[in-house]
């Protein structure tokens, strides 16, 4: 049986580190005119793509996974740091002109997006490509885990939770799950001693319609995390399809 698996072997794994330390090398050498810092040991998979035609910074620290089809762009003088341990599953994007700090062993599942501008459509007599671009920095705390199709465009607190699917267009509190478009806060998965602290100040936000999911006459942040408790746990989302880190997943 071991004999058999070899050719397998040779391939996925062996195969898959030699050609990920080529796309290293390649990398490193076509962008010397910017900023790029990747900490070992790393894995760049196949598709590993990096648009820096104007400088900028790209500092990843170890332990990093990029699988297949990951691509970053970054204008202008725009800086990505990505904390050690976080994995990108298939066809992550980053769009970066301002700053996009991402925390330590965060997980992005399959296409997820993240931007730190969006496009200006308010004035009827221009076309909206011609209107340019509201920018503003993103921070995504670490241990923050986004599942598959998702949107970020403004910050994750710490261990954060983003469902499939979500759009994120307004700040996500530490330790809680958010789902939809425009995402709204479902449900706290925090330690209980920090869960009024946390949720009253979400609640606050939220009322000053600067909250993640605000709404005209929705409940608060509070109101909508109270009630029996769910038995769904950070650790169980965190390996839930889309957001799996188990190794070669989605490579």
């Amino acid at each position: 049986m071991r004999a058999r698996a070899l050719p397998w072997a040779l391939r996925y794994r062996l195969g898959s580190q030699v050609a990920s330390a080529l796309r290293l090398v390649t990398v490193r050498a076509t962008h010397l005119h910017c900023r790029v810092e990747i900490d070992r040991p790393v894995f760049l998979g196949p598709g590993f793509s990096l648009l820096m035609p104007d400088g900028g910074a790209f500092v990843v620290g170890p332990g990093v996974d990029f699988r297949r089809g990951f691509a970053c762009e970054i204008r202008g003088e725009g800086c990505v740091e990505i904390g050690p341990g976080s994995v990108f599953t298939s066809n992550v994007l980053i769009q970066c002109s301002t700053s996009i700090t991402i925390g330590a062993r965060c997980a992005f599942g399959q296409s997820t997006l993240i931007v730190d501008g969006s496009h200006r459509y308010g004035d009827p007599d221009v076309h909206w490509m011609e209107q340019g671009y509201d920018h503003r920095p993103i921070r995504i705390g670490d241990g923050a885990g986004v599942s598959d199709k998702c949107t970020i465009q403004a910050d994750l607190g710490e261990r954060a939770m983003v469902a499939s699917g979500s759009v994120v267009n307004r700040p996500v509190p530490p330790y809680c799950l958010v789902a939809g478009a425009p995402a709204r806060l479902v449900r706290y998965v925090g330690p209980p001693e920090r869960r009024d602290e946390i949720l009253g100040a979400a609640g606050t936000t939220r009322r000053n319609g600067a909250g993640p999911g605000a709404a005209p006459g929705g409940p608060t942040a509070s109101q909508a995390a109270t009630g029996p408790e769910e038995v769904t746990t950070v650790s169980e989302l965190s390996t839930a399809p889309g957001i799996s880190t188990a190794p070669g997943a989605s490579r």
